[in-house]
C-alpha cells in the first residue's frame, strides 16, 4: 500500500493533462510523468524486472531529479559570495562568532547611530569641538580601507569588465543624482553655499552603507559591492568633474584638489585594502570584523561634526537643508528602481541599483567641502545627507526584506 501511495503522490507532482493509467499492477491511479529530458532506468526497489521500468521508472528519475536539485540549491545557498564575505551573517560558534554577531548587529543599526550623532551635535556643539580637520582625513581612509578589504583585485578588475546590471547602475549613479542635485538646488532656491554641498553629496559615489543595506533588503549583494568600487575609484574623476560643471555657477570649484584628495581618501586606501585581502588574507579575516563597526562609528563622528560646526545655521535655515536633502535622495532611490525595471534588470538587481544611486558617499562630501570650499556651511548639506539616505534606506530594506523577489525556477 505504501508503495501505490508513494507513486500516486509523485506522479501528481509531474502529472500531465492525459487520461490516467488505470488498473495498473499496484491497484491504483497513476499519471504519466513528462520527463522526456531524462533517461529512464530500471529500478528494482520493489521486486521488477526491467520489463516494469515503464511504471517503476519514473519513480526513480523524479527521486533522484529532486536530489539532484536539492543537492543544487543546497550547495548554491552555503557558498558565500567571493565578493563579500561580509554580507553573510557569520554564524554563532564560540566567542568568535558571538563577537562577529554583534558586530554585524551594531553595523546593521548605522542609521540610528548617525541619527543620533547628527541630534547630539545640533543641540550640543561642544561634544564635537576635539575633532579637527585635521582628523578628518584619517577617518574616511580608515573607512575606505575597511571597504577596500571586502574585496580583491581580481574583484576590482572585473568591475570594469561591467555586464549589463554594473554598466546601467554605473550610469545613474553619475547621472541621476547629480542633475536631480542640481534640479532641487534651483527649485528651492538654495544660497549658494548649500546649493554647491548638495551638488557636491549628490556627484560623490555610492556610500559603503549600501552594501549593509543592500543585504538587509534582498538585493544582489554582489553586484553592490561591484558597484560601491566601480563608482569610487571613478570618483577620482567624476566627483571634481561634475561638481565643478554643476557647481561652479554658485562657487568656485577647486577641481584640482578634489581630484588630489580623491586620489588620497578614496582610491589609495581601496586598493590597499584590496591588496591586503589578496595576499594577506588571514590578516585581514581577523581585523575585518572590527572594521564595520569602526566605519559606522567613524561616519556618525564625521557626519556630527560638520552638524556642530554649523548648528546654528541649520537651526536658522528653517529645515530648507533637510527639505532639499529628502528630495535628492527620494529622487535617488525611486529614479534608480524604476530606471533599472525600465532597462529590463531583475528586481533583485534592481533594488541594488537603487539602493547604490540613493546612498551616497556622504562623509566623502563632508571632507571634500571641509577642505576645499571656503564658507563651512557647505558641509550642511553633505552631513545632513548622512541622515536622510540612512532613513530611506533602512525604510526600504525593512520593506523589501518583507517582499523576497521572486526565484524563477531553472
Amino acid at each position: 500500500m505504501q508503495s501505490s501511495l508513494a507513486i500516486h503522490s509523485i506522479g501528481n507532482i509531474h502529472k500531465s493533462p492525459t487520461t490516467p493509467f488505470r488498473n495498473n499492477r499496484f491497484g491504483c491511479n497513476s499519471y504519466p510523468l513528462q520527463l522526456t529530458t531524462l533517461p529512464l532506468v530500471p529500478h528494482h526497489r520493489f521486486g521488477c524486472n526491467a520489463s516494469c521500468s515503464s511504471s517503476i521508472s519514473p519513480i526513480w528519475t523524479v527521486t533522484n531529479y529532486q536530489r539532484r536539485r536539492t543537492r543544487t540549491r543546497t550547495r548554491t545557498e552555503a557558498t558565500p559570495s567571493p565578493l563579500n564575505d561580509s554580507a553573510t551573517p557569520p554564524n554563532s560558534n564560540g566567542s568568535s562568532g558571538g563577537f562577529a554577531s554583534a558586530a554585524e548587529l551594531v553595523s546593521a543599526a548605522f542609521p540610528l547611530w548617525v541619527t543620533l550623532g547628527c541630534l547630539v551635535a545640533l543641540f550640543r556643539p561642544s561634544s564635537f569641538s576635539w575633532l579637527t580637520p585635521r582628523l578628518q582625513v584619517p577617518g574616511i581612509t580608515i573607512t575606505m580601507l575597511g571597504m577596500g578589504m571586502t574585496l580583491t583585485l581580481d574583484d576590482l578588475r572585473g568591475a570594469f569588465a561591467m555586464p549589463k546590471e554594473l554598466i546601467s547602475g554605473f550610469v545613474l549613479q553619475y547621472s541621476v543624482m547629480p542633475l536631480s542635485g542640481a534640479i532641487v538646488s534651483r527649485l528651492l532656491r538654495l544660497p549658494s553655499h548649500y546649493a554647491a554641498g548638495l551638488i557636491l553629496v549628490a556627484c560623490c559615489p555610492g556610500g559603503t552603507a549600501s552594501n549593509i543595506v543592500t543585504y538587509l533588503a534582498r538585493g544582489n549583494v554582489a553586484l553592490s559591492v561591484l558597484m560601491t568600487a566601480a563608482s569610487t575609484i571613478s570618483a577620482v574623476v567624476m566627483t571634481p568633474f561634475l561638481t565643478s560643471k554643476l557647481a561652479g555657477q554658485f562657487v568656485a570649484v577647486d577641481a584640482a584638489g578634489l581630484f588630489i584628495s580623491t586620489v588620497q581618501v578614496v582610491l589609495a586606501p581601496v586598493l590597499f585594502g584590496a591588496f591586503l585581502n589578496q595576499y594577506f588574507h588571514s590578516v585581514v579575516k581577523v581585523v575585518s570584523p572590527i572594521m564595520p563597526p569602526i566605519a559606522v562609528s567613524v561616519v556618525a563622528i564625521l557626519c556630527g561634526s560638520a552638524i556642530a560646526q554649523n548648528a546654528s545655521g541649520i537651526l536658522q535655515s528653517g529645515g530648507q537643508v533637510v527639505l532639499a536633502c529628502f528630495a535628492l535622495h527620494a529622487s535617488g532611490f525611486f529614479l534608480g528602481y524604476v530606471l533599472s525595471r525600465m532597462l529590463g534588470i531583475d528586481v533583485s538587481s534592481s533594488r541594488t541599483i537603487s539602493i547604490e544611486v540613493g546612498m551616497q558617499n556622504s562623509v566623502l562630501g563632508v571632507v571634500l567641502a571641509t577642505q576645499h570650499f571656503s564658507n563651512p556651511l557647505t558641509a550642511v548639506p553633505c552631513a545632513v545627507s548622512s541622515v536622510c539616505h540612512s532613513i530611506f534606506g533602512s525604510v526600504l530594506a525593512g520593506i523589501w526584506r518583507n517582499m523576497p523577489p521572486n526565484q524563477q525556477e531553472d
